[in-house]
């Protein structure tokens, strides 16, 4: 199965870090610019991204053991599976790891979901670094 394996390390403690990925609603201030809006409604969250893209994620878990969420995209066009996951890991004082994995059919999805990933994960290493 094709996967996108996006992480980086950022300058910030763990904890900061963490509270601001698990916090699933809040999602557009973690990623902006790249995403404008986000809302969570029971198990689904929706998101509206720059371009006024919308999309619906079912998130699956909050492990606080684990410090890693995973989602799935319920409603891409084109695609047949979807499930991702964001983790925070330690890497020393004042500094963690983000691993951003994301499993997906069929490959030929690849060139959509690469760009917004990496998009993704430098909007978020700025925003927490900030």
């Amino acid at each position: 199965m094709p996967s996108i394996h996006s992480q980086v390390l950022l300058d910030v403690g763990l904890d900061v870090a963490w509270d601001a990925v698990r916090n699933v609603g809040e999602a557009h201030k973690l990623f902006a610019p790249v995403l404008v809006d986000s809302r969570v409604h029971g198990e689904t969250r929706t998101l509206r991204f720059a371009d006024g893209h919308i999309l619906h994620e079912r998130i699956l878990d909050i492990d606080d053991a684990r410090r890693r969420v995973s989602y799935t995209a319920t409603d891409v066009a084109g695609m047949t599976f979807h499930h991702a996951s964001m983790q925070v890991a330690d890497a020393g004082p004042g500094r963690c790891l983000f691993i951003w994995i994301t499993d997906f059919l069929p490959a030929e999805m690849r060139g959509r979901l690469a760009p917004l990933i990496e998009q993704g994960t430098k909007a978020l290493k700025a925003n927490l670094e900030r």
